[in-house]
């Protein structure tokens, strides 16, 4: 095993990590000084210690968010850009499949193939299938046909699909790396919506033939192709927001970086070596298979020795997102079982000590959500249940001595919160338009409309999604397991009935929180109404959200001037959509062992 010597942060990489948790230290104890100074002055009940600690955890969740955002605005280092001229390595990009749209997944890997030739790169692209339906299959394999058709590809582009589905996405990447990695150098591993451009290959190979440390390099994918008013407002943020977030991410984990399972590359010896994964004991939610796998597979390789890292400058790398919130909230149903998996991880031997914080951050970015419902519930409680104020506390006293207003401190906590919410945004915002940036996106007043906006929007949903997260939290510790629900790419718009039946025990929730602060809490109704009124118009919000809408809202540069890949993909795909084709009277393909170079 290599050692691990190199893999110590260097000296910036621990400043930046001491600044960013001392300020999030400090944001935290500034909100719980004000909570316990407010509980001191009538009083301080077990209700204001529990508000305290919540306090003290929740702002200091977002304090560190900020300090991401903060840490990113310092501009990139000026670097000579490596080319990747006739490179040695033999790559492959790998692709998983399992029950997707085939039609759209084929014409991506179309539009990808064209962009490698076009960039004088000789990679094989391999479709690593889990679908099990007749009718799925049959499907795929028409795609295939198209696919082969339209590339030529037939020395280059192989189709595989596997009969044992153990470990779902990981265990398929791990399977072909068992049977077939000894014939490749490095792998790109793709999701079914991935797409990514010849020149993003060629600098990620380029990246790992200069570093020979290097296990694995994760680029940071830019969504694409959004309809919805809730999805291009993801679209804007993940182009306005993302590489600025990224940035700090960088910055703060050094070489122990993230996998996020997609657009991104391994080194396919390191990955055989470091990454094998065990099955934990016991059933799911918390046992069996690990959902989360591409943090762990991350930890690993740093455990192993080798280098991971994040480049958010690695340009051409895509993605599309989900189109409305219940989508949204069914894939992070996942990722929320799969992140509280990791608490059985958090002692592993020989982890970095980073490895085991990353692992806390993703554990504590779902408990949060129901941290902030806890905190909302002690307050109305600790409201209900103080004691009656004494007006006249000594013996014959003359004057009455009133309760002191807590409203000074509770304001002063509220716009902080606030501000670490919005004062990274406001930032990115007035940097980009510094520097031009925001030219991109169609100005600077229409950046700064997009960003007030999409604050608005995520600031109505954040009391819905934080019901969607905490439910999943409690189903999950319940011992409710949540699978791996098939992904719904392309979905439409919802219908308010459709919202509704979604999100009826949301609206009841909050129907019951205003009704009880109404008649025990009066006093609190104008701070929780904010709380409230979003849950109860959940339904039409989620609807509202999911509609499609012109390209005037929320701009991003690849819609001013498309890349050539993303270019490719539509005009294929909207031609193979148009080729009428019969899949089910297709000659099935023979399900057999993929062939690789020897």
């Amino acid at each position: 095993m290599t050692s691990r010597a190199h893999l110590s942060p260097d000296a910036a990489t621990v400043r930046i990590r001491v600044l960013a948790i001392g300020f999030a230290t400090t944001a935290a104890i500034g909100a719980s000084v004000l909570i316990t100074d407010a509980g001191l002055q009538d009083g301080f009940q077990v209700w204001d210690a529990i508000r305290t600690v919540l306090i003290l955890l929740t702002t200091g969740w977002l304090a560190w968010g900020a300090a991401l955002a903060l840490t990113g605005l310092r501009p990139r280092r000026r670097s000579t850009t490596i080319a990747a001229v006739n490179s040695d390595a033999a790559t492959v990009v790998l692709v998983p499949i399992c029950n997707e749209d085939p039609v759209a997944t084929f014409a991506r890997i179309a539009a990808m193939d064209r962009s490698i030739r076009d960039a004088a790169l000789k990679l094989d692209i391999v479709i690593l299938s889990d679908t099990r339906s007749a009718e799925g299959q049959a499907a795929e394999h028409a795609a295939y046909r198209l696919l082969i058709a339209e590339t030529g590809g037939a020395d280059h582009i192989y189709y595989r699909n596997r009969s044992d589905n153990r470990g779902r996405k990981a265990g398929n990447v791990e399977d072909f790396i068992r049977r077939s990695g000894g014939a490749y150098d490095y792998a790109v591993t793709l999701d079914a919506d991935s797409l990514m451009s010849g020149e993003a290959l060629a600098a990620m190979i380029a990246r790992m033939d200069a570093d020979p440390k290097l296990g694995l390099l994760q680029t940071l994918p830019r969504i694409i192709g959004a309809r919805s008013f809730f999805g291009r407002a993801m679209q804007f943020a993940a182009a306005f927001h993302g590489p600025v977030f990224t940035r700090g991410l960088e910055r703060m984990q050094g070489a122990t970086g993230p996998y996020w399972g997609h657009n991104a590359i391994i080194r396919v010896n390191a990955f055989a070596q470091s990454c094998g994964l065990p099955e934990l004991s016991g059933k799911p939610p918390l046992g069996g298979h690990i959902l989360s796998h591409d943090y762990v597979e991350a930890a690993l390789l740093a455990r192993g020795g080798w280098r991971v890292l994040v480049d958010s400058g690695i340009g051409g790398s895509y993605e599309e997102g989900p189109e409305n919130i219940l989508s949204y909230a069914k894939r992070d149903r996942r990722w929320c079982q799969g992140n509280l998996q990791h608490m059985r991880l958090l002692f592993a031997p020989g982890l970095a000590g980073w490895s085991r914080f990353v692992f806390v951050q993703g554990i504590f970015a779902y408990l949060v959500s129901v941290l902030w419902g806890v905190f909302l519930i002690s307050t109305v409680a600790g409201t209900v249940l103080a004691p009656e104020p004494d007006y006249f506390p000594n013996t014959y006293q003359l004057f009455p001595v009133f309760p002191s207003d807590r409203s000074r401190e509770i304001t002063a906590l509220v716009l902080g919160i606030i501000g670490l919410l919005i004062m990274p945004k406001f930032a990115i915002l007035t940097k980009s338009a510094i520097t031009g940036r925001t030219r991109e996106f169609g100005g600077s007043a229409r950046a700064l409309a997009s960003v007030a906006v999409e604050i608005l929007l995520t600031s109505a949903l954040a009391p819905v999604m934080l019901m969607f997260q905490s439910r999943a939290v409690v189903q999950v510790l319940s011992g409710q397991d949540g699978g791996w629900p098939a992904n719904a790419r392309g979905e439409g718009a919802l219908t308010f009935a459709e919202a509704a039946r979604a999100s009826g025990w949301i609206v009841t929730t909050g129907l019951i929180v205003l009704g009880l602060t109404w008649q025990f809490a009066s006093d609190l109704l104008p701070w929780l109404l904010p709380v409230a009124l979003p849950m109860i118009a959940a339904p039409l919000l989620i609807s509202w959200s999911s509609q499609p809408v012109g390209a005037r809202h929320f701009s991003v540069p690849e819609e001013t001037t498309a890349p050539p890949v993303l270019a490719s993909f539509r005009e294929i795909h909207g031609r193979w959509l148009a080729t009428s084709h019969d899949s089910a009277a297709a000659e099935a393909l023979p399900n057999e062992a993929l062939h690789v170079p020897a």
